[in-house]
C-alpha cells in the first residue's frame, strides 16, 4: 500500500451552523500545536440554494460568507486559513477538496440523525466513509484542553495498523493516555484472538513511550460499541477511534450500524474515523 501525500492542512466543511463552529474550535486546536493551515469549506447544493432563496440571496454570498468566517479564525486564532465554496454533492465533494488541498485530517460537525439537516448533518456517515482522510467527528462538544484521553476500543479483530498509528499520533501531540477498552469472551478461541491483539498493541505503546491503561468489557456478548461509548463516556474521554471501512490486508474493529452507534453517540464524546489509507506518518513499531 502506497503511502499518500499529506500537507499540513486541516479541512473544515461547515453549513453554517452552530455545530460547525464547535469543529472549527477543534480544529484550531489542533492546528495551533501543529502549526498546521485550515481550510473553510461549503459545497453548494440543492439545500443551499432552497435556503438562500428564503433569505433571498444569492450563490454569490457564500464565498463571502467562508471569507468572513476565515478572517475570524484567523484574527482569534492566529492561524492562517483559506475557504472554498464549491458546487456538487457533499458525498463527493468534501473528499474532492480534501484531495485537492492533500488534508492532513477532516474536522467534521454533525447534528446527529435527527432533525433538519441541509449540508452536514446525518449524511456525515457517507461522507465519512467516502473520505481519503481520517475525518474527526465533532458534536457541541468544546475542545477544552485537548484529546487528553483517547478510547480505542478492541474485539477480537486484527487491530488495523492505521487505527493504531493515528491513536498514538494523537498522543503524541496531546501527551494523551490511550485507554484500551477490549471485548469480553467466554470462547477460549477468542480470548486468545484479543489476548495477542492486546500484548502486541501494549508493545507498540510502550515502544512509544504513549502511557495507557487497560479495561476488559465485564460482559460478553451483547452491544459492545454500546458499552465502549459508555466507559468512554465514565472516564470523561475526550475523544474516541475507530475504524469505519473493511482493510484488505487487515481487519478492521467496527463495520455497519456499530459506525453510527459510536459516532452519533448521546454523550457527544468526538470520534476519530480512520479509513484504511496508509499516511506518512512515522510510528516506531509500525
Amino acid at each position: 500500500m502506497k503511502s499518500k501525500k499529506i500537507n499540513d492542512v486541516i479541512l473544515v466543511p461547515t453549513d453554517f451552523s452552530k455545530v460547525s463552529n464547535y469543529a472549527v474550535e477543534h480544529a484550531a486546536g489542533i492546528a495551533k500545536l501543529l502549526n498546521y493551515k485550515i481550510c473553510i469549506a461549503h459545497v453548494i447544493n440543492k439545500d443551499t440554494k432552497s435556503l438562500l432563496r428564503k433569505d433571498k440571496q444569492g450563490t454569490a454570498t457564500v464565498p463571502q460568507k467562508l471569507e468572513m468566517i476565515a478572517r475570524e479564525i484567523e484574527e482569534q486564532y492566529n492561524i492562517k486559513t483559506s475557504s472554498i465554496a464549491r458546487e456538487g454533492s457533499i458525498f463527493t465533494t468534501i473528499n474532492e477538496i480534501s484531495e485537492e488541498i492533500k488534508a492532513n485530517m477532516i474536522v467534521l460537525g454533525t447534528h446527529g440523525k435527527v432533525g433538519v439537516q441541509h449540508i452536514i448533518g446525518s449524511y456525515a456517515l457517507k461522507v465519512i466513509t467516502s473520505s481519503s482522510a481520517p475525518v474527526i467527528v465533532v458534536h457541541k462538544r468544546h475542545f477544552e484542553h485537548g484529546y487528553k484521553d483517547i478510547v480505542l476500543p478492541l474485539d477480537d479483530s486484527l487491530e488495523s495498523k492505521q487505527k493504531l498509528k493515528w491513536a498514538i499520533y494523537i498522543a503524541q501531540i496531546f501527551n494523551s493516555k490511550i485507554h484500551i477498552y477490549a471485548q469480553n469472551q467466554t470462547d477460549s478461541l477468542l480470548s486468545a484472538k484479543i489476548s495477542s491483539n492486546l500484548n502486541q498493541i501494549k508493545k507498540i505503546l510502550t515502544q512509544n513511550k504513549i502511557k495507557y491503561t487497560v479495561q476488559i468489557c465485564e460482559k460478553s456478548g451483547g452491544n459492545f460499541a454500546k458499552r465502549a461509548v459508555s466507559f468512554a463516556n465514565s472516564i470523561r474521554a475526550d475523544i474516541i477511534v475507530i475504524m469505519t471501512n473493511p482493510d484488505q490486508i487487515l481487519p478492521s474493529f467496527i463495520l455497519g450500524q456499530w459506525d453510527e452507534r459510536i459516532i452519533f453517540n448521546a454523550a457527544h464524546v468526538p470520534v476519530m474515523c480512520i479509513n484504511p489509507r496508509d499516511f506518512n506518518i512515522t510510528i516506531v513499531g509500525l
